[in-house]
């Protein structure tokens, strides 16, 4: 807990110290915008809320010439089997455009993949008990195809197995209600 309170101090610090540095009227340096990629690109909770503070107030960043185009989960459903996935996606995509574009991509490959995984999880944990498997069985493939093929493009089997596993947890959550 200690731990995950002084990642999110130090995010919003690192986010904060960047609005400071760098205004629309002037352009943040490399290291300036590489400390904020960083603090935006960690698989904490505190760095996916800085980055969500910040994409939903992108004109407060604009010194920085951050990307923040998305187009969510590429070729794989946005919301494989009712799982919402698109903000994991989207940062993941952010992370990726931005570190392609300092050149700096190869080193920090590994680390937003991480990131992704991370949010993934973190959705995966808000919905229901018994239907929470199958997105996190989801959660691994998505990671597993961007880690390791570099796009989002999971396999049918992966798709079946989840979409089981959902069907499993939806019927045992119907008869703990008393529903049949």
């Amino acid at each position: 807990m200690r731990r995950a309170l002084v990642a999110l101090a130090l995010s919003i610090a690192a986010a904060l110290a960047g609005v400071a540095w760098a205004d629309p009227a002037n352009a943040a340096t490399l290291d300036q915008k590489l400390t904020l990629l960083s603090s935006f690109t960690q698989p904490t909770s505190g760095s996916y809320g800085a980055w969500n503070s910040a994409r939903t107030n992108q004109s407060a960043f604009a010194g920085y010439a951050l990307d923040w185009s998305t187009d969510y989960c590429s070729a794989s459903p946005d919301e494989p089997l009712g799982f919402d996935f698109r903000l994991p996606c989207w940062r993941h995509d952010f992370g990726y455009r931005n570190y392609k574009h300092v050149g700096l991509f190869p080193a920090n490959k590994d680390r937003v993949d991480g990131m992704f995984y991370f949010d993934l999880k973190n959705k995966c944990a808000t919905y229901n008990a018994f239907v929470r498997p199958s997105c996190y069985s989801l959660a691994w493939t998505y990671y597993q195809a961007v880690h390791y093929f570099g796009s989002l493009v999971p396999d049918k089997a992966a798709f079946d197995q989840a979409a089981q596993l959902k069907a499993r947890g939806e019927a045992r959550a119907a008869q703990v209600r008393g529903v049949s």
